[in-house]
């Protein structure tokens, strides 16, 4: 079965240094082991709490036809406040693997048009 797109959200930086090393790079990732992705409808926390203090960043959307086989779906930590299956990738996100990638200033508050029609439609 077809899960649902998945987005990946990352600094300015860790955008910048990904780029440049050719796969997806960052602190939390690398500690915590896999790549963290949200769906549409979980982008909106993911953003809040995890990217507050942050003015601009870059979201990512995978060419799903490349990774969905190798995406583990699994329920956040016991820990967390968020109660969701979220997708994680135990391998490496190399650039190439980036379908489409969008900047996002806060001021904006605005979401690409494709994340918030697949969010509607999923309610």
């Amino acid at each position: 079965m077809s899960q649902k797109k998945v987005y990946k959200i990352l600094s300015i930086d860790d955008w910048e240094k990904s780029k440049k090393i050719g796969f997806i790079k960052t602190a939390v990732d690398q500690q915590d082991g896999f790549i963290h992705f949200s769906n549409a409808n979980q982008l909106a926390a993911s953003l809040e709490f995890y990217f507050a203090g942050h003015e601009e960043i870059v979201l990512l959307l995978p060419k799903m036809s490349t990774i969905e086989s190798k995406l583990k779906y699994e329920k956040a930590g016991a820990n967390s406040k968020r109660k969701g299956v979220f997708a994680h990738l135990y391998a490496d996100l190399k650039i190439e693997d980036i379908e489409t990638s969008w900047k996002i200033r806060r001021e904006a508050l605005r979401l690409p048009e494709l994340i918030l029609l697949e969010a509607e439609s999923s309610i």
